[in-house]
């Protein structure tokens, strides 16, 4: 029924509407989906069942988050990384309004290509602010799909406060990360990176390595649940935490 209600209102609603009237759509979506199986951490939707993606991800009707925002809110909130100043890229609009509730932070939202609401447009590997900005960046699926990756990580590490934190996400696969520069079609990279808009396929030993030349420290955040928990996380799934060094 979702995904009806969804292309109908694409096909005859302008997309300003849509965008300004997504909250209200959502809460019509919602009453059919009220239960006590499951809940939302993010907008506290209580839960019947989630959404089934095409993809198998599990999607709150209430505020549209996925897994991964899901376990990222869980993250910051059990690490008390909701403190001081915070870089967010591409923040999903569920995230970006339960951060920005929250008094006595400094909260930036950055997207470059217009698909998310942001604060600001900033290009990862030219970041226009001082060096030692921001307590906490969050970079959740971003990295994949710049080519000058390490660059990217090098500014990331710059305006990164001294013993201030990172958390990144990227799809992994098992091996050494794969990556052509010569793929650069979209239908070559859909076909190779599994998306249109990807230029490699990290893995997370190759992304660690990458993130410790570029200064940081790095830890492997390491999720495992039952196929079925309470707040439609992944079965399993890894974030990395990365440190600024004091030194």
């Amino acid at each position: 029924m979702y995904k009806t209600l969804k292309s109908i209102t694409k096909s005859i609603v302008p997309k300003q509407l849509i965008r300004k009237y997504k909250a209200s759509l959502r809460e019509v979506v919602y009453l059919f989906y009220k239960g006590n199986n499951y809940a939302c951490n993010l907008c506290q939707a209580k839960l019947k069942t989630f959404l089934t993606l095409s993809n198998n991800d599990l999607l709150c009707p209430r505020c549209g988050s996925l897994p991964r925002t899901r376990r990222l809110y869980q993250i910051i909130k059990s690490k008390e990384l909701l403190q001081g100043s915070i870089l967010h890229f591409s923040p999903p609009l569920s995230l970006h309004k339960k951060i920005k509730e929250h008094p006595n932070i400094q909260y930036i939202s950055s997207d470059f290509e217009n698909e998310f609401i942001a604060d600001v447009k900033y290009d990862v590997t030219k970041i226009p602010v001082k060096k030692e900005t921001f307590d906490l960046f969050i970079a959740y699926h971003i990295l994949e799909h710049i080519e000058a990756d390490a660059t990217a990580m090098k500014e990331l590490f710059r305006i990164t406060k001294k013993e201030g934190f990172g958390l990144i996400q990227t799809p992994f696969k098992k091996g050494e990360i794969y990556e052509n520069a010569n793929i650069k079609t979209p239908a070559a990279r859909l076909k190779h990176f599994g998306q249109q808009d990807h230029v490699r396929i990290y893995s997370v030993n190759g992304l660690k390595k990458r993130l410790q030349t570029a200064g940081f420290k790095v830890e492997e955040l390491i999720f495992s649940e039952k196929a079925e928990n309470p707040y439609g996380f992944k079965a399993t799934e890894t974030v990395l935490l990365v440190r600024k060094p004091l030194i």
